[in-house]
């Protein structure tokens, strides 16, 4: 049983940038599924899909540049199950001078902290990706 499955998603993409895989089929839930949408949003992941064969199975594409290296160099979980991490619109972190993103759960649904900031809601900062 995986306690964290955001935490999971998460390292099954770090693994696979690493081990230079094309994708990555993970199990499909709405929030990873809104959480590889930003990431396909910025650049990071080149698509992201339900597959068809198999709906309870998310497929994600990798995104290399041309020569070769990820496009994601860094994906950190800050708010974990033992230890949540909420912060007001203000709060918000700049993540490697606003180069990097992070992903915020608010009121509004699943955003990066740019959004987050330009709309004035605070939330749950659930990880940073540069």
């Amino acid at each position: 049983m995986i306690t964290d499955p955001i935490a999971d998603m998460l390292t099954q993409i770090r693994n696979a940038y690493q081990a230079k895989k094309l994708d990555v089929v993970i199990p499909f839930s709405k929030l990873k599924f809104s959480i590889s949408q930003i990431l396909t949003q910025e650049g990071y992941l080149e698509s992201a899909v339900k597959n068809p064969d198999q709906p309870t199975r998310l497929c994600l594409k990798l995104h290399y540049d041309e020569n070769g290296s990820p496009e994601l160099t860094n994906i950190k979980r800050i708010s974990k199950p033992g230890r949540r991490v909420y912060v007001s619109w203000d709060k918000l972190p700049w993540v490697l001078n606003n180069y990097g993103v992070a992903i915020v759960s608010t009121s509004h649904g699943i955003m990066t902290n740019r959004e987050a900031r330009k709309k004035k809601i605070g939330g749950e900062i659930i990880c940073e990706v540069y």
